[in-house]
């Protein structure tokens, strides 16, 4: 079975900003975003997408990083919702 999107799609993205350094570079990375954000919509937090209802907040976290509503930042790894 095929993810989408894959983790070399989702480190592209979230390293599609003009920095000269990475964000990320490994996939502990985006796991550890991910799911930071899900335990936070789980919590109650509002989702930051379009069409969230009826998916699982992963999925929602994934979609939300991929599309640039959720920020991981550099140094520590964490989001900026």
């Amino acid at each position: 079975m095929m993810i989408h999107p894959s983790y070399s799609e989702m480190i592209a993205a979230v390293n599609s900003e003009d920095d000269t350094v990475p964000v990320v570079s490994s996939r502990y990375s985006i796991v550890m975003a991910t799911s930071k954000r899900a335990r936070q919509i789980v919590a109650g937090d509002a989702p930051l997408i379009d069409n969230y209802e009826g998916r699982k907040p992963l999925s929602v976290a994934v979609d939300e990083i991929y599309q640039g509503k959720v920020k991981i930042l550099a140094e520590e790894t964490e989001e900026n919702a």
